[in-house]
């Protein structure tokens, strides 16, 4: 087997910087929220010759468990448990050798179907295994109602003990969760204990299962919601989905946010390929950071932003000021990775009130998206109220068409045109079942980068278009272009010739998070942006001390030599940074 030469992960930050200390002219107070947009991308430069085989000494790289919807409605008709059946044989079988995976059975509870109830641990692919689950699979029969909260709960306990770097879960519904009042645990108290413990792609099949349930599961353990128009679409779609996974580059990437003294981390969300909150996770002991974690990339391009506030009180204006440093970390997973150089988030404090009413492309595309979302909804309840809801329905519509077409995504634009009576009428068509406006709200969760990079038009270039907005499984899309600024060096050219140590979270270059930084200073200030010319060049060095580290002279912060922005209260460049 040949083992995978080094992954490399991108970053650029996009904004709009200019944000107002004064009123407008209509006596308003500014919006002191700075927007930013963060575009990360990941790229593998090889791959194993078999896709989801470990690494030498690294142990199984995936823990997999299938859940199976088997409710009595999963028979009516019974076409759908033959797809699921046929569905979880054809993923188990493309499970490696020493791939570790359990299939579950979901009614009022979850039942271990393989390696059989009573079982502590997963069972490891291999021929017998594999036969055995097929077995156990092919004879599963339905009965009962719907908890899925049970069913996630028993994923939760096979998984939370399995060393794998990437533990997935696979639940297929046909229904909605009818019996969460019955269950032992709550679907919300299951996502409560499953958040952050495993990623969980939930799929949709027949005509009865909810959207928003299928969503609300995806987004809080982050992973996809999809469904299939016909039961015999679902094998492939499994295989595509596991051949994804099997070629997971970076199983866990996080995103470390250092604000400087004053500015306070107000949200941080994924916006492409879908929308996801990403709570935050303390950034070391005692500092100002936070960190964000996202899992199970392939090689892809997503994008998400940042929402920071500050006071301009006593600021310069007229000048780039850091607001927060950017970092990425990649806990070590026993391959090598090349990580990208720390970026500021910046403000430039104006007296121009008319700045701040200029959007950043990627913060404006994500807003026309939720307007989308909505009028999705919107159309959908009106229609649910039958004649009295048509022409609310029909408006709704057509508002949706308008924004996807702004929008330019020509996916959810062919969603919309599936439940409109005739092009360009704006009418919902006659004859709709509810289970075409279940797939209509998953197509507008999706979303899509613009066609230029998110970096904004006086910093851009092209980006990348992700896997899964493209429509093409994770891992198995076109590898991310350049997602640097014009005119910039090729991503990761500023670090120097060779990998940096398996899973190591620290650019070559960069002093690693928290070294020889006295208690209460910033971690390591970021570089200039790429393309940018630092501030440094416009003045003289700034004298390196003993300890390696260099003193703000506006507001006495210590930071490392190599410093570009003040990681301390007045976030100015280091115009002196050292030669």
């Amino acid at each position: 087997m040949t083992v995978a030469e080094e992954t490399e992960v991108t970053l650029a930050v996009g904004q709009q910087k200019e944000l107002p200390v004064a009123p407008d002219p209509a006596g308003r107070h500014p919006d002191p929220r700075m927007h930013a947009i963060l575009e990360i991308g990941v790229r593998s430069r090889g791959r194993p010759e078999r896709p989801g085989a470990p690494v030498p000494g690294t142990g199984p790289a995936l823990a997999e468990v299938l859940i199976v919807d088997t409710s009595r409605s999963m028979l009516h008709p019974a076409a759908k448990l033959h797809a699921a059946k046929d569905a979880t044989v054809a993923a188990v079988r493309m499970l490696p050798d020493g791939t570790a995976f359990a299939v579950l059975s979901g009614r009022f509870d979850a039942t271990l179907v393989h390696p059989g109830a009573g079982s502590a641990v997963l069972a490891v692919a291999g021929p017998g295994e594999r036969e055995a689950a097929e077995r156990a699979v092919r004879i599963l029969d339905a009965d009962g109602g719907t908890a899925i909260g049970t069913w996630l709960d028993l994923a939760r306990w096979l998984l939370k003990d399995h060393p794998a770097p990437v533990k997935h879960v696979l639940l297929l519904t046909d229904g909605r969760n009818e019996h969460d009042h019955r269950a032992a645990m709550s679907l919300e108290t299951a996502l409560d204990a499953c958040e952050g413990r495993f990623v969980c792609d939930a799929w949709g099949i027949g005509d009865d299962w909810d959207a928003d349930l299928l969503l609300r599961i995806t987004r809080r353990l982050h992973g996809r919601a999809r469904a299939v128009r016909a039961e015999s679409e679902l094998t492939t779609a499994y295989e595509e989905l596991v051949a994804g996974l099997l070629g997971t580059a970076v199983p866990e990437l996080r995103i470390r946010l250092t604000p400087t003294p004053g500015t306070v981390i107000r949200q941080v969300k994924q916006v492409v390929p879908s929308e996801q909150e990403l709570p935050p996770v303390p950034a070391g002991s005692g500092g100002r950071g936070a960190e964000y974690v996202t899992r199970a990339w392939g090689d892809e391009v997503r994008h998400f932003q940042v929402v920071l506030t500050a006071d301009p009180t006593g600021r310069e204006t007229g000048e780039d000021l850091q607001l927060a440093a950017v970092e990425i970390a990649v806990p070590d997973f026993g391959r090598p990775v090349r990580l990208p150089a720390p970026q500021p988030v910046l403000v430039r404090w104006t007296d121009n009130p008319l700045d701040a009413s200029r959007q950043h492309p990627g913060v404006r595309r994500h807003e026309l998206y939720q307007r989308a979302g909505a009028a999705v909804a919107g159309a959908y309840r009106a229609w649910l109220r039958g004649t009295d809801g048509r022409d609310t329905a029909d408006r709704e519509l057509t508002r949706a068409l308008a924004l996807a077409a702004e929008l330019g995504d020509t996916q959810l634009l062919g969603a919309l045109r599936l439940v409109e009576a005739a092009p360009g009428t704006g009418r919902v068509r006659t004859g709709l079942k509810d289970v075409d406006w279940q797939h209509l709200i998953l197509s507008s969760a999706l979303t899509t980068p613009p066609e230029a990079s998110a970096v904004g038009p006086a910093e851009g270039g092209a980006a990348a278009r992700s896997a899964e907005a493209a429509g093409t499984p994770p891992g198995s899309g076109a590898p991310p272009g350049s997602i640097g600024p014009q005119g910039a060096a090729p991503p990761g050219s500023a670090v120097p010739q060779g990998a940096a140590p398996p899973g190591s979270a620290v650019p070559q270059g960069a002093a690693p998070p928290g070294s020889a930084v006295p208690q209460g200073a910033a971690s390591p200030g970021p570089v200039a942006p790429q393309g940018a010319v630092p501030p440094a060049s416009a003045g003289p060095s700034l004298p390196v001390r003993p300890d390696g580290l260099v003193e703000c002279p506006g507001c006495e912060w210590l930071g490392p030599a190599d410093s570009v922005y003040c990681g301390g209260r007045c976030g100015r460049p280091l115009r002196g940074a050292p030669a």
